[in-house]
């Protein structure tokens, strides 16, 4: 069976991978910086941006093991990731990825429910 997903706080609508980074540009455009969906099969899919660089983070569920996007061998650190609280976040630059790529990541893992090939990736723990 493949995995349904939905923009947690935008109602029981599923999201396509075709339209989701157009949901979450229109997000972003709106200054919804923090997005967070969640699948038929109770995985939750984070997205976080400055618009520049997104932290994405799958989670096998609520409070469960999870894994982000990395890009390793990147220095530095980036601000402005704004939550959906009001907290601005700083995060290192290898641990999260240019928002062309992470909006990538995004559609191919609501179309598939995986990372895609070649994609960087570190399981938290």
């Amino acid at each position: 069976m493949i995995e349904s997903w939905v923009i947690s706080d935008d109602g029981p609508a599923s999201v396509s991978s075709a339209g989701v980074v157009e949901a979450l540009r229109s997000r972003i455009d709106s200054g919804q910086l923090e997005t967070w969906l969640t699948s038929s099969s109770g995985r939750l899919l984070a997205f976080v941006t400055n618009t520049e660089r997104a932290m994405v983070v799958l989670l096998e569920g609520e409070g469960g093991p999870g894994e982000h996007a990395a890009d390793p061998g990147t220095t530095g650190a980036s601000d402005g990731f704004i939550l959906s609280n009001g907290q601005g976040d700083e995060y290192p630059d290898e641990d999260t990825v240019p928002i062309r790529e992470a909006f990538w990541l995004v559609e191919h893992i609501v179309g598939t429910g995986s990372w895609p090939a070649g994609a960087c990736w570190v399981v938290d723990g």
